[in-house]
């Protein structure tokens, strides 16, 4: 798939006219909530994605399936209802798959032989087999699965989507990414299950990103080492390299990150101009132009956009999809496409 194909198949008429789509559906009347329950609620973004969910006008959470004690506590503490799977898949229209990421596969395919739309936290899957299997039944039972990645919804990131898409940086020759963060050592035995290591983990916002700018990679050149000074297997260090017909990402990840504050940044270079977000949270994107171009003036200039909240339009979007009032940003096809990426980058593939 091309970049400008690909960029264009996942563009929505909204997106081509605001930074902030998803926000505009909520002015209009509220419909009925939707059901909604959590399968896991053990990763690091289940339980504000549960929270929001609890609170959300465009939901009903009718619960979450997770008999693990740190499932538990945290249904405790969040003031969730728990409830049997039999009861989840018996009452939810839509499935969250917020479970360790060794099951993120397998709970989505439980939730999509149930018949239930999925929104499957990232990454979907640890093997390609899995990963397709995922998407080859959403296909097959007409459902939909919606990738968990923070900043798909970031109006940074949309920002510099649409500046590519329109071609006001010119032809696009360079990526560049970087995402840290200082793990705990006690994270480090959990990290370290998957031979990809923190860019598995961590590293994947980055290559989502990169492959909404660019599309498919024809070579990817994956370096994934272990440079900590502790006790375990974790890969801790990482580089990849994606290379495109007349392109090319880079993009780091480390989990040896010094400090409290991660280094987070991604930045696209063109033939036209550059945009650079950084920090990705909370949000600096300056553009520099040639010439003037879109909404943008010739020269260096920093974007203003609304204050960002993680989760938030990612759920409204998924609302607005399963009601049928618009497609999702992300097509299977597209899923599919980063979820293979992903494993390629990590050297897992």
């Amino acid at each position: 798939m091309q970049r400008r194909t690909f960029l264009a198949t996942t563009a929505t008429a909204a997106a081509l006219t605001t930074l902030n789509a998803p926000r505009a559906l909520r002015a209009a009347a509220a419909p009925a909530r939707i059901p909604l329950g959590f399968l896991g609620a053990t990763y690091s973004h289940g339980a504000p994605k549960i929270e929001l969910a609890m609170k959300s006008p465009d939901w009903e959470c009718v619960g979450v399936c997770d008999p693990t004690p740190a499932g538990r506590e945290i249904c405790v503490k969040l003031g969730a209802k728990m409830i049997s799977q039999e009861e989840l898949f018996a009452r939810a229209k839509v499935v969250a798959v917020e479970s360790e990421i060794r099951d993120h596969a397998a709970h989505a395919l439980l939730a999509l032989r149930a018949g239930k739309h999925v929104h499957l936290e990232k990454p979907c899957a640890a093997t390609l087999a899995d990963a397709r299997a995922v998407i080859a039944l959403a296909r097959e039972k007409k459902l939909l699965v919606q990738g968990g990645f923070m900043w798909r919804y970031h109006p940074g990131f949309r920002a510099i989507f649409e500046a590519v898409r329109q071609g006001w940086l010119g032809d696009v020759y360079l990526v560049r990414g970087f995402i840290s963060n200082s793990l705990p050592a006690a994270r480090r035995v959990e990290w370290a299950e998957f031979s990809g290591g923190s860019m598995f983990e961590l590293g994947s916002h980055l290559i989502d990103a990169a492959v909404r700018v660019l599309g498919r990679p024809k070579t990817i050149t994956p370096f994934v080492a272990r440079h900590g000074k502790f006790d375990d297997t974790l890969r801790d260090n990482n580089l990849a390299v994606l290379e495109f017909d007349r392109a090319r990402a880079v993009l780091f990840n480390t989990a040896l990150q010094a400090g409290s504050t991660p280094q987070r940044s991604f930045e696209v270079l063109g033939t036209k101009g550059t945009a650079t977000l950084a920090p990705i949270e909370p949000g600096k994107l300056i553009f520099n132009l040639t010439d003037a171009a879109g909404p943008y003036k010739k020269g260096p200039q920093e974007i203003s956009f609304p204050a960002y909240k993680r989760y938030v339009d990612d759920f409204t979007e998924l609302a607005a999809a399963v009601r049928g009032e618009q497609p999702l940003t992300v097509s299977l096809d597209e899923e599919l496409l980063v979820a293979e990426t992903v494993l390629r980058a990590c050297g897992m593939s």
